[in-house]
């Protein structure tokens, strides 16, 4: 859980394989094929390449990239946090587009590194990341990573004090909430819920 009570879209780059632009090598000696090798003929040099270029392409393996779901999110969770206010004496709060934007861009942060954090990997907290999503004012975010649905999700953070007093905080109008798939895990997500005035 976060919570700025000031703050006046960063793009995910996925680098597929660095480092492993090697066609043919054997750790801790040096190989080399001529043609000039009497039982070496072009066509088996060929091959050979060809072989040790596919070696290396496999040996990058594919890109695990998050793949989610932040559209609609924040409408389907709007009954729920409505019943959630409504019971402590507050309004409902309101879906919002640019709040739904804002945690589906750190919803997605978190599967591409498969963890949860407040903060990105290029230094952006919290207050920062609303800053460029051009959220101002008062802000919270929960996030959460599991194997879980809406019902179960909002249980959580309810049992949770600093959650809860995010959801419950009658400053609060508007929110988004997202989440990714884990690429490596499609059952895992990676939630963010993003409340603003």
């Amino acid at each position: 859980m976060s919570r700025v009570d000031s703050v006046s879209s960063a793009h995910l780059i996925f680098i597929v394989c660095p480092a492993k632009a090697m066609i043919a090598g054997i750790r801790g000696r040096m190989t080399s094929l001529t043609t000039e090798s009497p039982d070496l003929d072009r066509r088996i040099l060929l091959k050979a390449i060809g072989l040790a270029a596919l070696g290396g392409i496999a040996g990058c393996g594919t890109a695990s990239l998050p793949t989610g779901e932040g559209e609609g999110v924040s409408s389907s969770a709007t009954a729920t946090l409505s019943t959630i206010r409504t019971s402590a004496g507050l309004p409902v709060l309101v879906p919002d587009a640019q709040l739904e934007q804002a945690a589906l861009q750190q919803a997605g942060y978190m599967a591409s590194r498969g963890r949860m954090s407040h903060t990105t990997g290029w230094g952006k907290d919290f207050a920062s990341r609303m800053m460029d999503n051009g959220v101002h004012g008062t802000a919270a975010e929960n996030i959460a990573e599991g194997r879980f649905d809406l019902q179960k999700l909002f249980d959580i953070w309810m049992h949770s004090d600093g959650h809860r007093r995010n959801m419950l905080d009658p400053d609060f109008s508007r929110f988004g909430l997202a989440y990714m798939r884990d690429g490596r895990d499609p059952s895992l997500r990676y939630w963010a819920l993003v409340l603003g005035r």
